[in-house]
């Protein structure tokens, strides 16, 4: 399923006139394959063994380039670092307070949330967030979690 979902994004890419290098090519498919919503910062260290030449400005610079072309959301939590999560599905988060990390779960119902908000203030909504905050089982059971 990941091949499908890196081979659309990397035509999506194309169609849009953006070169695929490697380094973009593999900022993707890592993108793709984790489910950790990882910063910047964690990007380049998961690949700078093997992108030795790749500075944090070039992940940067890729991370722009994919949110624009709608591949990826960019996540603010308040704090310095931005998480990105590679767009697959509408979906939510619920973040663990103690140790950060972050979890995608979908619910339908809470897609009326926009038509609601809409309806009732007469908004054109273009998009909502919703992040539930909580324990996550590996801290409450006072086991160290890595996210």
């Amino acid at each position: 399923m990941s091949e499908v979902k890196l081979k659309d994004a990397l035509d999506a890419l194309k169609k849009s006139g953006v070169r695929i290098t490697p380094q973009r090519h593999a900022i993707l498919e890592y993108l793709i394959s984790t489910h950790s919503h990882p910063t910047a910062d964690e990007i380049y260290k998961a690949l700078e063994g093997d992108f030795p030449n790749m500075s944090v400005a070039t992940v940067y610079n890729n991370l722009r380039v994919f949110r624009n072309a709608g591949l990826i959301k960019e996540l603010t939590y308040g704090d310095a670092s931005s998480r990105f999560d590679f767009v697959t599905h509408d979906h939510y988060h619920i973040i663990c307070d103690e140790c950060g990390t972050i979890v995608d779960f979908h619910h339908p119902r809470l897609e009326e949330v926009e038509r609601l908000a809409s309806h009732v203030t007469g908004f054109k909504v273009n998009s909502h967030r919703l992040e539930v905050y909580g324990t996550c089982p590996a801290c409450a059971s006072g086991v160290v979690s890595v996210n």
